[in-house]
């Protein structure tokens, strides 16, 4: 999994106008939860902070946070960001929180898929369907991909993967089932009801012939009898 070094400071300032002050001078108000550390407020600086966001892409990453204190000592904390807040109308960041992470001790995590390389049966008309855009995965979160490559090519229409194709890390283990279609390609919607269309039509054509030669068969026994 990716690492990024990131430095913050204990915070003593609290409440909305604090808040405030603090993202005018260029700082994130965040804290960092965990069962060593508790609960603890912290200022990042906010250009420093976007940065490494940039660089995550929303993957998962370790934060390999260094915490200063008011006296300077800094101490460094690994740590995945929980959630981010942001301003909804500005899209700037309102706030963020981490959650320390054990290195020694298996975690689940939800992991990313990323789909390259366009699939055969696209330019036959079909669709590439995602039915996961993560998959469960157990193991050391250094061990843990920040996402999954999956190449959809060889992909025909009716073509799929399921999370049993997958290639999984040494090490991780894939918490879902197996036969889980993860991918696949199908006909377009318009193309699936025409073709239904046309199925029933013929069906339909069909029953009016053996209809009309049912109708036929008593007259020509009266012209017999």
């Amino acid at each position: 999994m990716i690492q990024i070094d990131l430095s913050a400071t204990v915070r003593d300032r609290f409440g909305k106008g604090a808040a405030r002050t603090m993202r005018r001078d260029g700082r994130t108000p965040a804290v960092l939860y965990g069962p060593k550390v508790g609960v603890v407020a912290l200022d990042i600086a906010t250009k420093e902070f976007s940065t490494s966001l940039i660089k995550l892409q929303r993957r998962n990453a370790v934060i390999n946070l260094t915490v200063f204190d008011k006296d300077g000592k800094g101490e460094t904390r690994h740590a995945m960001i929980k959630e981010l807040q942001t301003d909804p109308v500005h899209d700037f960041l309102v706030h963020a929180d981490f959650l320390e992470i054990p290195m020694d001790v298996p975690m689940i995590l939800r992991v990313p898929v990323k789909l390259v390389g366009k699939a055969k049966g696209a330019d036959m008309g079909g669709e590439v369907m995602v039915n996961l855009a993560t998959v469960k995965m157990k193991g050391l979160v250094l061990d843990l991909p920040d996402y999954l490559e999956v190449d959809v090519s060889p992909l025909d229409v009716g073509d799929a993967i399921t999370c049993k194709d997958l290639a999984i890390p040494k090490n991780v283990t894939l918490l879902e089932d197996g036969d889980k279609v993860f991918v696949h390609v199908a006909l377009p919607a318009r193309a699936a009801l025409e073709e239904e269309g046309a199925g029933k039509e013929a069906a339909a054509a069909e029953g009016g012939k053996k209809k009309a030669a049912g109708a036929a068969a008593p007259a020509s026994e009266g012209k017999k009898g």
